[in-house]
């Protein structure tokens, strides 16, 4: 009898327990839902470039990061589109590649321009040397010229500013471009996020700069052995020991290729912000006052949103928490979690006046299964400025909680339908040893030890660490769920992906994308979307500090309320993410012809303007004049 007792309650735990794990499985569409789904849109993938000679799949490290190179050497593949021939289209490519370290631009395949020689971006006459390696090009004007400049940033060495001096609408050249010190003197710094925004909103655009590892560690020296500054997080959870995020204010001489004046004006970060491993940036004007807030992607610690309350020259940003409830892990409460805030994206949703945040997380099925965020409001922006988060986290509820080892993420519309879609970097080391027992131990390890490096456990060439995962290519579908249709668009490449960059390299109306891989090839999605509705692309300019020149409006919203046209909100920050930088433009859908919308600006003297405006299908430029009037250039 004892027997029959024991088997049935047995069998009644294994019933309970495969019943709880069912309530686990997300729901996934059927195939052929997935199929008809994906019918709408279609990609072709191009060769972006090819393996460098001596290509290597590893960077030298300081002799006490040896052991676990692998994991230090997981950063740097980083890309931009941009316009540097004044075509008119996303023609142009800024490509990092980590295998040889170079930073080159080149035409974009697919967008029908004669190539150029491929052009290398060295900061000559300035200290560069093997201890120092790129991870990211933004390309900004920062001379208010009227052409685009380029700010590369480094691990090693604090970034360079490229300014382009050469003349309009010529092809890029090397002596096309001069580099200059974007501080003085150079700093030995880590950077791993960069992004531009006028977070003062004096008119003129300043640079975050996000740290990662120590200032002053030089984390990429094999000689290096006499390192005491290199330090490891303090934490999985909750570390502070990063190198110090920086807010550079720039204010443009009014001559042209001329670097701006530059000021520190780093003591408007909250302590807390200051400190952390941070690895995206993104700006977005949420509480409606005109400045832009900012979400800041940190690794091993806490993310942050900082409510922007800054007045001309006098930056200040404010940390916000949201509130716990019953049903809500910590760990997902906006501001307080404790996963690995790796990239962040802004789109909005249904006409919401409010975006919803995408945020990625590390999401590796039967190793480090942490969550994405889905950050959807459900309150008033101006909440954020007495303290309240008006946000909700349901990226489960969305079907967007699980991805893999995730880092940029970025929004578009690749239908013109006026509904944005998600493309999500994906994917770590790859190898075939995994490595994941090893990395679960430490994780699960006491947090004192976590900062030496010679606690880590083996990471080189041959392991793998979350390395055959798919970029997952995020669709809404009518009931407001996502499912990811890379698998039957055949854009489910096993890539060890860092960045994306959106732009419209044909002129065709349809947004394509730039896909920056670590340590193999990157490409360019070409979109040949067979029932794409007609689309709009803006670009917004402003007339520039150089008399005569005009530079893109950045941190300029456009909205489309007509009732006859899907709703759409676009803010114009192009480089928010992790390391992929869009081109400075905005793109709408426009499927029954005119689109009328309003668009707000702020000029280069820090006043804000509104008009109201109706352009077609195709690509426009509209001048943002300092009276107030939008104008179809």
């Amino acid at each position: 009898m004892r027997y029959v007792y024991r088997m049935a309650t047995v069998a009644l735990a294994v019933a309970l327990i495969g019943a709880l794990g069912a309530l686990t499985v997300r729901p996934v569409a059927s195939e052929q839902t997935l199929t008809d789904r994906a019918a709408p849109f279609a990609f072709e993938a191009l060769a972006l470039n090819s393996e460098p000679d001596d290509a290597r799949s590893e960077r030298d490290v300081a002799p006490a990061l040896h052991h676990f190179r692998g994991w230090i050497s997981a950063v740097g593949a980083g890309g931009a589109l941009t316009d540097l021939r004044n075509l008119g289209t996303s023609s142009d490519v800024c490509l990092v590649d980590p295998r040889d370290d170079s930073v080159t631009l080149r035409n974009a395949p697919g967008s029908g321009q004669d190539d150029y020689p491929v052009v290398e971006l060295l900061p000559e006459g300035l200290p560069y040397d093997t201890t120092m390696a790129p991870m990211g090009c933004v390309p900004a004007d920062l001379d208010e010229d009227g052409d685009q400049d380029l700010i590369v940033y480094y691990w090693g060495r604090s970034p360079v500013l490229f300014l382009n001096t050469a003349e309009p609408g010529t092809d890029p050249e090397a002596d096309g471009f001069t580099a200059h010190e974007l501080v003085e003197p150079m700093q030995v710094w880590n950077t791993t996020a960069l992004n531009v925004a006028d977070m003062d909103g004096d008119g003129g655009l300043d640079v975050l700069v996000g740290n990662y590892f120590p200032d002053g560690a030089r984390v990429l020296d094999p000689e290096a052995d006499d390192e005491t500054r290199m330090e490891m997080q303090q934490s999985m959870g909750l570390a502070t020991n990063a190198g110090r995020n920086r807010i550079l204010r720039t204010e443009p001489t009014g001559e042209a290729d001329t670097p701006p004046t530059i000021t520190d004006a780093s003591i408007g970060l909250p302590e807390r912000a200051m400190n952390a491993w941070t690895l995206a940036i993104g700006f977005q004007d949420l509480s409606g006052n005109g400045l832009p807030d900012l979400y800041l992607g940190n690794d091993f610690g806490n993310d942050n949103l900082l409510v922007n309350t800054s007045t001309p020259g006098n930056v200040r940003l404010e940390l916000v928490e949201g509130d716990r409830d019953l049903t809500t892990p910590k760990s997902q409460i906006l501001g307080n979690g404790s996963f690995k805030g790796m990239g962040i994206a802004f789109t909005y949703v249904d006409g919401q006046e409010l975006p919803m945040m995408v945020v990625s997380n590390i999401t590796s099925p039967y190793a480090l299964h942490e969550s994405n965020f889905a950050f959807v409001p459900d309150g008033e922006g101006t909440d954020l400025l007495e303290g309240s988060v008006p946000f909700d986290e349901t990226s489960e509820e969305l079907g967007l909680a699980r991805s893999g080892w995730s880092w940029d993420v970025k929004a578009g519309d690749f239908d013109n339908d006026g509904t944005e879609e998600l493309f999500q970097a994906t994917g770590f080391i790859q190898g075939e040893d995994t490595r994941w027992p090893e990395l679960q131990e430490i994780a699960m390890g006491n947090d004192q030890l976590l900062k030496y490096p010679w606690v880590w456990p083996n990471f080189g060439e041959g392991d793998d660490l979350s390395g055959h995962e798919h970029n997952p290519f995020w669709v809404r579908g009518e009931d407001g769920r996502y499912d990811d249709l890379s698998g039957p668009l055949g854009i489910a490449e096993d890539d060890v992906t860092r960045a994306y960059s959106f732009g419209d390299v044909n002129g065709d109306g349809l947004l394509d994308a730039v896909v920056a891989n670590q340590w193999e090839d990157s490409r360019l999605l070409l979109n040949t979307a067979p029932g794409a509705e007609s689309g709009v692309v803006l670009r917004l300019v402003r007339p520039g500090a150089v008399d005569g020149a005009s530079t893109p409006a950045i941190g300029a919203s456009v909205v489309v309320a007509d009732e006859g046209h899907p709703p759409q909100t676009r803010q114009l920050y192009p480089a928010n993410g992790h390391v992929g930088a869009s081109d400075s433009i905005v793109h709408l859908a426009a499927p029954e012809g005119d689109l009328p919308m309003a668009l707000t600006w702020r000029d280069g003297r820090g006043d804000t303007h509104s008009a109201e405006l109706a352009v077609g299908p195709g690509t426009h430029t509209i001048m943002l004049n300092d009276d107030g009037t939008a104008v179809v250039r």
